[in-house]
């Protein structure tokens, strides 16, 4: 699976587009329900419901979004991630809730 490396579009480099980050984010979604329905690979959706969760939480943490859309991508980063801890395997989740945890300290 290609996907846009979410902590690219933060590099100095590049300026911010929220646009492109909900396209993909919109992408990926479609993306994971079709590979679920379809029964496919479990990492494979695995990694599509982590990579969701990550886009989500830049675009809650993006400072000139509009506050009501800032909100509704932090609920579904949190949604996102809740999903992704109950899919991992046990000795993955210890690394998750670390990630989280430092995630809700910035």
């Amino acid at each position: 699976m290609n996907s846009i490396n979410p902590e690219l579009l933060l590099s100095p480099e590049y300026p911010v587009q929220p646009e492109l980050l909900v396209s993909a984010v919109l992408h990926l979604m479609s993306h994971y329900t079709v590979n679920s329905a379809q029964n496919e690979d479990a990492g494979s959706c695995l990694k599509l419901a982590s990579v969701i969760e990550r886009h989500l939480k830049i675009l809650a943490d993006l400072p000139n979004l509009a506050p009501v859309l800032r909100a509704t991508c932090q609920q579904l980063s949190e949604h996102w991630a809740d999903l992704v801890e109950r899919k991992l395997p046990q000795q993955n989740k210890l690394s998750l809730l670390l990630r989280l945890v430092a995630g809700r300290k910035q």
